[in-house]
């Protein structure tokens, strides 16, 4: 059983153990695209090489065997005509042989990657069609083998399928029926018998072998889970000395797929010499008959050497046949995973007769909105509350209470389960997912940045921007003089997920990219919560430039940040238990009150010890301050 996202992945495998064939099914489209001509023109053309290969094959044995023929019946042409001619023919065949395959497959290339190419690009764009749940409980190590595995195995199999299944077995029918006309029955009976001797031990065998590779992919998943799991947390890791507990976890995954990959190669061992003795088995008494032929007067040396020739040359498409089955196999199994992937439905889609948002004022709108993760936890229970156009209402509360949830259903990611969300009175059900968010900026809490340039990382705001734009979008931020100052400027790697910068520089390229988006929506989703004071102030100073004449979202946790919103409102457990401007709710000294008091009360703390630690007249208050004033709790 594969394992992507947070969830298990069955193989859909029939009752007798073997893959699905599905992924055949969804493949065809590809191998024969409707909307390309020249495609299927080259599928036609790889088929007709394909079969003259195969002729060509059959016949080469027979120039072989007139040439001894002819030796033995006069040894004056040994040094003359006939049996030289045979020989040159049948050296050409081989050339023939070869070029038509060569031919075939140069044909077909373009076919193939054309189809490989469509699926990856198909199943990277579904990957980012679903939903928000499936991205939160994925694991990314495992996911990116599943991909990775599945696309290489789609280039295998369409070659296996198209230019060795059907090119085998139709050499094996042109050998039994050669074998019949120039022998007799018993020639065509035996090489029959091989052959399914053959076909049945092969996929006895193959079908064994196929739980060994689940297990090998499964373990393989684990491992590389882990691993890319491990290096993400790098920090982590070495904070808490963690270095031999990951190497243990690593090793563990590892010695898994070691007896794993063991164990398959143990079976593919068995599977090979059994398919040696059954072919030599074969060999062996076809020979024996010819050599009684011989001695009989039915058949002559040449018919020997034919046949001889014809039966190792058989040996080759029948180890061929057991191979391309069980590369078939695992492809098959490779595939089973991305496919089911890319049947998985996406969980917000838009509706039939969605049309693109126009904002004209950009009045945000919740009406009595219910949702929930599950069944069994409602974050929001019926709330309702108004962001005028242009104003600014910030949310607050304790962790847990849903604040966050509020962005990610105003973005869409989820749909609500009962009440509507709405833009200048239309419902964002309503509308395609790609204009609301066209119309929609956030300044997240955690900047996640790409591995890419700080010019790339702004510019990604909006694709296509001058670079103009670009400058003018960092100068706003207040960015722009840090970058100048770094030794390759704006074409300096920010590392993965931005960690070459620090935590304000990174949430000013991302007020930057949201500044060049230039949204008539904005979102600060707890913009400056991981911030130390005096970055806070800096950054603070940016995002009342940015969310000037904005319809402005605020989740808030340092509430010093909020006091001029045009509203607050106070959520707990779900509910909006409090409402109003910053003095108001000061003044009603309730939930929000109490917020305010003990942000305060923290902040005086710090204060008084950053004022003494400078002072060393003072040094035991210092101490006292600091052992007397309990860190306070602070609200999210």
């Amino acid at each position: 059983m594969s394992t992507y996202g947070g969830r298990s992945l069955k193989h859909e495998s029939s009752k007798d153990g073997e893959p699905s064939l599905q992924p055949l099914i969804e493949i065809s489209p590809y191998l024969w695209p409707k909307d390309r001509p020249d495609l299927k023109m080259r599928v036609v053309w790889s088929c007709v090489f394909l079969v003259l290969a195969k002729i060509v094959t059959v016949i080469m044995p027979f120039f072989f065997g007139w040439a001894v023929d002819r030796l033995a019946g006069d040894p004056v042409l040994v040094a003359v005509t006939v049996p030289v001619i045979f020989i040159i023919a049948y050296g050409l065949a081989r050339i023939f042989m070869q070029v038509f395959a060569q031919i075939r497959d140069a044909i077909f290339a373009k076919v193939a990657y054309h189809a490989l190419r469509n699926v990856a690009v198909q199943t990277f764009h579904h990957m980012h069609a679903l939903s928000l749940r499936f991205h939160l409980e994925r694991r990314t190590g495992g996911l990116s083998r599943v991909i990775d595995r599945g696309t290489k195995a789609i280039d295998r199999l369409l070659t296996l399928a198209i230019f060795n299944v059907f090119p085998t077995i139709l050499e094996l029918i042109l050998i039994a029926i050669i074998l019949f006309w120039k022998f007799n029955v018993w020639f065509a009976v035996v090489t029959l018998v091989m052959i399914v001797a053959y076909t049945w031990f092969t996929f006895t065998v193959t079908r064994w072998r196929i739980a060994i590779r689940r297990n090998m992919n499964d373990s393989d998943n684990e491992a590389n889970t882990k691993a890319i799991d491990s290096l993400l947390n790098y920090e982590t890791v070495k904070y808490f000395n963690a270095e031999m507990h990951e190497e243990k976890r690593f090793d563990s995954a590892m010695e898994k797929y070691s007896k794993a990959s063991i164990l398959t190669q143990y079976s593919l061992s068995i599977l090979n010499a059994g398919q040696a003795a059954i072919v030599a088995l074969g060999l062996v008494a076809i020979m024996v008959m010819a050599v009684l032929g011989v001695r009989a007067g039915t058949q002559t040396v040449g018919d020997i050497v034919l046949v001889n020739s014809m039966l190792i040359q058989l040996a080759v498409p029948l180890h061929l046949l057991g191979t391309v089955y069980r590369d078939i196999q695992q492809a098959l199994i490779d595939m089973e995973s991305m496919f089911s992937l890319l049947r998985r439905p996406a969980e917000v889609v838009d509706s039939p007769d969605a049309t693109p948002l126009d904002v004209a004022n950009g009045e945000i709108v919740f009406e009595d909105v219910v949702f929930a993760y599950d069944p069994e936890r409602v974050v929001l229970k019926g709330i309702s509350f108004r962001v005028p156009a242009g104003k600014t209402v910030a949310v607050v509360g304790p962790s847990g209470a849903g604040k966050s949830t509020i962005s990610r259903i105003l973005y869409r990611f989820y749909d609500i389960q009962s009440g509507r969300v709405t833009i200048d009175g239309r419902d964002i059900r309503d509308v395609t997912q790609a204009s609301l968010r066209a119309a929609i900026g956030i300044v997240p809490q955690d900047t996640v940045l790409f591995n890419d340039t700080i010019h790339y990382n702004i510019a990604y705001g909006r694709i296509g921007a001058g670079n103009d734009e670009i400058l003018e979008a960092a100068r706003l931020a207040q960015i722009d003089p840090f970058i100048r100052h770094l030794p390759q400027g704006y074409e300096s790697m920010v590392g993965e997920r931005g960690l070459k910068l620090s935590g304000g520089e990174k949430q000013r390229v991302a007020i930057a990219r949201t500044l060049l988006k230039n949204p008539p929506i904005l979102i600060l989703d707890e913009a400056t919560s991981a911030l130390d004071t005096h970055t806070e102030r800096e950054i603070q100073s940016a995002l009342k430039f940015i969310s000037e004449n904005r319809t402005t979202l605020v989740i808030a946790h340092r509430l010093s940040t909020i006091i001029d919103a045009d509203e607050i409102l106070v959520l707990d457990h779900g509910r909006i238990v409090e409402r109003g401007r910053h003095g108001d709710l000061v003044a009603r000294n309730g939930a929000y009150a109490s917020m305010w008091n003990r942000q305060r009360e923290a902040a005086e703390a710090r204060a008084k010890l950053q004022a003494a630690e400078s002072d060393p007249m003072v040094q035991p208050e210092v101490a006292r301050v600091r052992d007397g004033v309990p860190t306070p709790e602070i609200a999210e």
